[in-house]
């Protein structure tokens, strides 16, 4: 049980206030900046000032609770590795709590490869219902392979010059398939895609949405570029629109669910604001959460009849 510190009032308040941003970086650990926000490189949370959010598990708070619940730490020790990062000296009535080991920054390395892809082409094909001629383009070209520990689904994401940044794992176990997380190291701007050769590119939240809606849409889906953000945080497209400046024409295929139509708001404010005046949403159509779900509905292994299709606009103009 957790020594009773007798923090004041003002402590409790300041530990509630530490930037996050800043406390990660103290700790080694890699942030990014994203418009008005940061992101923590490698997870799922954006980090605004003393507050956080958590995209995958949908929930957030201050300062504290980020250090309780990705940290383990009780109330007392978040508070006192709080203001300790601060400089702030605490209740002299106990000892200094132990420095708290630096977390050292490991270079990016993809999951080692199993000898073969059984387990992700079953998952892959008969449980997601992904084109057989997508997943082997883009498994011939080894951007998704299993990994040799534990079978998971490896999507791979590669710089401008082909050379693998990012990686993102899913599991392919039917009895825990929810587990999905980027390799340590990743970087958020190099995530899973592919780019074409026309004007327009789909944006989605996971690499297995992209494969959905490519199958949905397979005729001369190459010409086109496809982007998966690995959460809602938009480094991944602003970072293939600097490097592909034919890329004018943006669609926002994210899911339909709170954190998917409050990410399609805000980053078609931000591409407005940028000058992309060709851009739209089409998230999936209700009553489907994913795109994945619109295509197991399509091949028939999910009922459900859909009603409209969802779509937000940017200067007038619609995809239907």
């Amino acid at each position: 049980m957790s020594k009773y510190i007798p923090f004041t009032d003002a402590q409790k308040q300041a530990a509630k206030q530490t930037d996050l941003a800043a406390f990660l970086e103290s700790r080694g650990e890699s942030v990014k900046r994203s418009g008005s926000e940061y992101e923590w490189v490698g997870h799922h949370i954006t980090l605004r000032g003393n507050q956080y959010y958590d995209q995958y598990n949908q929930k957030g708070g201050t300062a504290v609770d980020f250090v309780r619940e990705h940290f383990g730490m009780s109330y007392p020790d978040a508070v006192q590795l709080l203001l300790g990062s601060q400089g702030e000296a605490i209740s002299l009535a106990f000892p200094p709590a132990p420095r708290q080991r630096q977390v050292e920054r490991l270079p990016f390395a993809l999951p080692p490869a199993n000898d073969n892809m059984r387990r992700v082409y079953a998952y892959l094909l008969k449980q997601r219902c992904i084109d057989r001629d997508i997943l082997y383009h883009f498994a011939h070209k080894g951007l998704i392979y299993e990994d040799a520990k534990f079978h998971n689904a490896v999507f791979v994401g590669t710089d401008p010059t082909g050379v693998p940044r990012h990686a993102q794992k899913k599991s392919t176990s039917l009895q825990d398939s929810s587990y999905r997380g980027n390799q340590a190291g990743s970087d958020a701007a190099c995530s899973f895609h592919h780019i074409g050769t026309n004007d327009t590119v789909f944006v989605f939240e996971a690499p297995i949405d992209m494969l959905s809606f490519i199958s949905l849409y397979p005729d001369h889906w190459q010409e086109s570029s496809y982007v998966t953000l690995c959460s809602v945080a938009d480094h991944a497209l602003f970072a293939q629109l600097e490097a592909h400046s034919n890329l004018r024409s943006v669609v926002l295929c994210l899911d339909n669910d709170t954190a998917g139509r409050q990410a399609v708001d805000k980053i078609l404010a931000k591409l407005e604001a940028k000058g992309y005046t060709e851009a739209f949403a089409m998230i999936s159509p209700d009553p489907y959460k994913d795109w994945n779900e619109v295509l197991q509905a399509d091949r028939g292994k999910l009922v459900i009849i859909p009603t409209e299709l969802n779509c937000a606009t940017l200067g007038g103009m619609e995809i239907q």
